[in-house]
């Protein structure tokens, strides 16, 4: 039986109130959506018949600000998705319990925690979007520093950083790509001040961010691939370009919540995320591109070996990103946000 919650309050009542059977719960804090989310839910249940899936869709700053605000009580049992720099704060805070899955040799060593206490489930990529009605392929943006032109002025939204594992991702590269090659930075800052002098508006939501741009209420966004593929799928007028000099690679990825109230059904859970045909449906049902390095290319769709093909992946420093990240995006809130790329 789906059940989709939508508060914190209603996920703690039907996780641990029971449902009127014999099952055991299973919660989910996820920023994957309800596409991937309920197909996950359906096929792990009809293999577990004894398990109840729950799951809360968010942000993926949301689901680590909730399981922190949590640990002295833990609710969810997964963590299930977002980008490997947030889980890495996670880990060192002890959010997580180490498990190592069936498969984890098969995604690379880079993709997985030391500790064992997460593992990359699937890779993905932002790209630059735009809407294909009102903007030509040629002359849509095709690198990060096309967005800095003219014609795009107040015609860009954003989904706000803040809560957007995708956009710190980005705004991280820029900023730590700063610091590595000039041991400060501020240019990547200087840049992020342009990037906001471009910017309509900084949108919470990103299914209003898309239904903007499907009205064309503002043209141009940078976004996540996986979500934009689904978007096309539905019929909606956007398209992309992936960057010509290169996109961050995110390890969206998956763990074990410390104390987590259902941990034997968690395991089991993650164990299904990354095994072979668990990878295999999430490509072809829900657009996600497997983590898995060992699977033929002919168990991958259309889709995904065109993206293996046309992806260039950027030189990140992952690491600067994972320790600066909280810091720079409280100092772009404060000194950036919504100047209109004046320098305070």
């Amino acid at each position: 039986m789906r059940q989709t919650l939508f508060t914190l309050s209603l996920l703690a009542t039907l996780a641990f109130a029971g449902c009127g059977d014999d099952r055991k719960p299973l919660v989910l804090y996820s920023p994957h959506g309800g596409d991937l989310l309920a197909l996950m839910e359906k096929e792990f249940e009809a293999r577990n018949p004894g398990v109840d899936v729950r799951w809360l869709d968010m942000g993926s700053q949301d689901v680590y600000d909730r399981i922190r605000s949590e640990a002295a009580n833990p609710q969810a049992d997964v963590w299930f998705g977002g980008p490997q720099a947030i889980f890495a704060r996670g880990a060192e805070e002890g959010l997580l319990t180490p498990f190592r899955p069936a498969w984890a040799d098969a995604v690379p060593p880079q993709s997985r925690n030391q500790g064992d206490l997460y593992f990359g489930s699937y890779r993905t990529a932002p790209v630059l979007v735009y809407n294909a009605k009102a903007v030509g392929a040629a002359e849509a943006p095709h690198d990060w520093d096309d967005l800095l032109d003219k014609r795009w002025t107040g015609k860009i939204l954003i989904r706000d950083p803040l809560a957007s594992g995708t956009m710190r991702t980005v705004f991280g590269m820029v900023l730590a790509r700063a610091l590595a090659d000039t041991g400060s930075t501020d240019a990547g800052f200087a840049w992020l001040r342009r990037l906001d002098g471009q910017t309509k508006e900084y949108l919470q939501q990103p299914a209003l961010m898309i239904e903007k741009l499907n009205r064309q209420e503002g043209l141009v966004t940078i976004w996540e691939l996986t979500d934009l593929l689904w978007q096309r799928h539905r019929g909606s007028p956007l398209a992309f370009h992936f960057p010509a000099s290169g996109t961050p690679v995110i390890d969206d990825s998956i763990g074990l919540v410390k104390n987590a109230p259902h941990a034997e059904e968690a395991r089991k859970f993650i164990d299904f995320v990354g095994s072979l045909e668990g990878q295999e449906l999430a490509a072809r049902q829900a657009y996600r591109l497997p983590a898995r390095t060992d699977m033929a290319a002919d168990k991958l769709p259309q889709w995904a070996q065109d993206v293996l093909r046309d992806l260039k992946p950027a030189e990140v420093r992952w690491d600067l990103i994972a320790k600066h990240s909280q810091d720079w995006m409280a100092t772009w809130d404060r000194t950036v946000r919504a100047k209109g790329g004046v320098a305070p």
